[in-house]
């Protein structure tokens, strides 16, 4: 018998940037596929939200695809949940401006996301960057949920999220939107380069060996974990030694994260061990997660009109719920219906 699941409804996404990696896996993935067991879950590749930053508009299409592939592959079922692309469902954009409506501009200039991505260049960033936020608002309320994963550098745009919702049923008086709650897990949703402990694992980053693709063979992931950085030091002892040393415990939480054990258990472990079997061992298991995702993701890159299919079929979805939410915001608004 099927598992009876609960009334709460999360909603999460990821960019088609391309190059999906190991921090993306950990930090998002992977618990979504725990989440699809018991919660209604709407898994978004946001598009609109790529196209923010210039470099991300080449091969939109197959970075979509990619996402699309990483879902399936890492083990969201289609079938349970709903899979589709943002810039399909036009309630998003729509949404969006209304809630623009709603916001005043004094929140937007506290979200430190927009200060760290435009630089000294902030005259000539598009538009696009600095509203953003209340995009990812309209993308979470837009479907009323309840529920979403966030990552530490997340947590500021979902709480303007939470803002928005508020001041819209304030303003017209409706418990319109539900207040939407974070979930936050696992001991490695920030997952550090594998060259600098201080800087998160980003496919920005001009050193490919900085971190593990979600498409890298299984040679590729054990030369990246030898060479991957640590210290002169032995292996610690504690989690407290752990503290001024990023690079070590970076690859302690994502051996953690992993194996689904507690960083304590993995430093007692390998206590008084040599790097050099930590890293054999940390090869192991990461091949054993994500060697068997890239094989599949391959696989079903192979089979565009069976992906395109799935999202086609999700958009669907998307929108008998988005079409309908948007009519009742509409009444509440007073626009006429035509």
């Amino acid at each position: 018998m099927e598992k009876k699941k609960e009334s709460k409804l999360i909603f999460s996404g990821v960019q088609p940037t391309g190059n999906l990696h190991l921090g993306n896996y950990l930090g998002a993935i992977k618990n979504w596929v725990k989440y699809q067991e018991d919660s209604n879950c709407i898994f978004c590749i946001v598009d609109l939200h790529a196209i923010t930053v210039s470099e991300n508009r080449e091969k939109i299409l197959d970075n979509t695809r990619e996402v699309a592939a990483a879902y399936i592959a890492s083990g969201i079922d289609p079938n349970k949940n709903t899979i589709f692309v943002q810039s399909n469902v036009t309630g998003h954009s729509e949404l969006s401006w209304i809630l623009s409506c709603h916001t005043p501009i004094g929140w937007l200039n506290r979200m430190t996301q927009f200060k760290d991505k435009a630089g000294k260049n902030k005259e000539k960033a598009p538009l696009g960057l600095y509203s953003y936020p209340v995009l990812m608002a309209a993308d979470i309320l837009l479907y009323k949920s309840t529920h979403v994963p966030v990552g530490e550098d997340q947590k500021q745009h979902l709480e303007l999220s939470r803002d928005v919702a508020q001041a819209f049923n304030r303003y017209y008086n409706q418990e319109f939107f539900p207040i939407p709650e974070p979930i936050i897990t696992g001991t490695a949703t920030r997952v550090m380069s594998l060259k600098n402990g201080l800087n998160k694992m980003s496919k920005s980053d001009p050193s490919d060996q900085s971190r593990i693709n979600l498409m890298d063979d299984s040679i590729s992931i054990i030369k990246k974990i030898q060479k991957a950085r640590t210290d002169s030091e032995p292996f610690p002892k504690s989690l407290e030694e752990m503290d001024n040393r990023p690079e070590i415990n970076n690859l302690i939480n994502i051996f953690s994260a992993l194996s689904e054990d507690l960083p304590q258990n993995v430093v007692a472990q390998y206590v008084g061990k040599d790097f050099k079997f930590f890293k054999e061992d940390l090869s192991d298991l990461v091949n054993q997660k994500i060697s068997n995702i890239s094989t599949e993701m391959h696989k079903l890159l192979k089979d565009l009109n069976y992906l395109d299919l799935i999202l086609k079929k999700g958009c669907q979805k998307a929108n008998e719920i988005a079409e309908k939410n948007v009519k009742d915001l509409k009444k509440i608004i007073g626009f006429f219906e035509a």
